[in-house]
């Protein structure tokens, strides 16, 4: 019997042989990881804008085939639920996790040098362009391609959407948890590791609360909208809920969430058309995460994040969810350009960002899955009960 050795798992095993490794390992095993980190570090960024590319642009380009106005009404709730789930992560965080991280800042990681042992060497590898010359690029390929109904175009950017796709799958996210091990040995060789994970642990509690207020939001919402019992809503989503546990997929949770989201009572058309489209553009689970993880690993560096920050940012961040990669990590992964553009985080915050992120994926795509089924209930209210052509 095959037994998959999932992601998870290999996050936490990467964290704890870290930590066991790091105090006892000479400098040169140490130094050896963190020639490692820096080359990946290095291609993380060069591949960065290629994310961007290979999903915003397709995701855009797509617009234009469908369903007119449900297609419009769908990505429009998604949107909204999405910027909702990164306020609330805001403002909790704001009020808690000054106080969670209190007596346990790190060393300024602007200089790792301080407490980091750094590589034998490192080798240059410039991003094609900046992130934001990415994003505003894809905007300008992926409407045009939509007006014009550029066929041939978009063909070659679904191709795209493959190859990055598969260097998510294959390349970047296999090679994580040795990246992983490599930053927590160093920051463990270093004297650092007790505060981080005082703080991820902390953190980590503040997530899944704000997963379970962001769900009753959304299914009071539609309880409200629809007339029923909100409650007896969510239970109905709960197989859902547990499926995107085991899975850590969206997309591999569809067919559950279809027979979940049809027995709340909606329009078996609107949910066939809704469900498998919520699971590509609605990530609130994933952005409260990314909000909340951000949000830590700010104030564990000694900086407080502030509103003229984190708005834009927050806005931003929802469309990259549209678009991020189907696969497990892809929220962090097409969320990365922002982090380091905009809150500008380095290579060893981003790190942190992804441990932290990926220790906790599953919950954050349960999250996601079951808010669709109350945003299927609100837009099958809104569109009276019936398609829309």
């Amino acid at each position: 019997m095959n037994i998959k050795f999932g992601l998870l798992p290999r996050i936490i095993l990467a964290i704890a042989l870290g930590v066991l490794l790091g105090s006892f390992m000479p400098e040169w095993f140490i130094r050896t990881f963190a020639t490692f980190n820096g080359i990946f570090g290095a291609f993380l960024s060069f591949a960065i804008p290629l994310i961007i590319i290979g999903f915003i642009t397709p995701g855009i380009a797509h617009m234009g085939k469908g369903a007119g106005k449900m297609l419009g009404l769908t990505t429009t709730t998604a949107y909204i639920s999405t910027i909702v789930a990164g306020f609330l992560a805001f403002v909790v965080g704001s009020f808690l996790l000054p106080g969670f991280v209190k007596n346990q800042q790190l060393i300024n990681l602007e200089n790792p040098e301080e407490f980091l042992q750094s590589g034998f060497f490192t080798i240059e590898m410039a991003p094609i362009m900046g992130v934001m010359s990415a994003l505003i690029f894809s905007f300008i390929l992926g409407i045009g391609i939509s007006a014009t109904n550029g066929v041939a175009l978009r063909n070659i950017l679904d191709d795209f959407q493959r190859i990055i796709e598969k260097v998510i799958t294959y390349i970047i996210i296999p090679l994580l948890p040795i990246h992983i091990l490599g930053i927590f040995m160093n920051m463990t060789y270093g004297g650092q590791v007790q505060s981080i994970l005082v703080v991820f642990s902390k953190v980590f509690i503040v997530i899944i609360a704000l997963h379970i207020a962001m769900l009753l939001l959304q299914y009071t919402v539609a309880g409200a909208a629809s007339g029923q019992n909100p409650f007896k809503l969510l239970r109905k989503m709960l197989p859902a809920y547990f499926t995107a546990l085991g899975t850590q997929s969206s997309a591999a949770t569809i067919p559950v969430t279809l027979d979940s989201a049809k027995k709340t009572g909606v329009n078996p058309k609107v949910a066939e058309f809704s469900i498998p489209l919520f699971a590509t553009i609605h990530l609130s689970g994933s952005t409260i995460t990314l909000v909340s993880c951000a949000m830590g690993v700010m104030f564990l560096t000694g900086t407080t994040p502030a509103i003229g920050e984190l708005f834009p940012f927050i806005l931003l961040l929802g469309v990259m969810m549209i678009a991020a990669p189907g696969v497990p990590g892809g929220a962090v992964m097409a969320a990365l350009g922002l982090l380091e553009t905009m809150l500008g985080f380095d290579q060893t915050m981003l790190s942190l960002m992804i441990a932290l992120y990926l220790a906790q994926d599953s919950f954050g795509t349960a999250t996601n899955v079951t808010g669709d089924g109350a945003l299927t209930v609100l837009v099958n209210r809104l569109t009276g009960n019936k398609m829309t052509a």
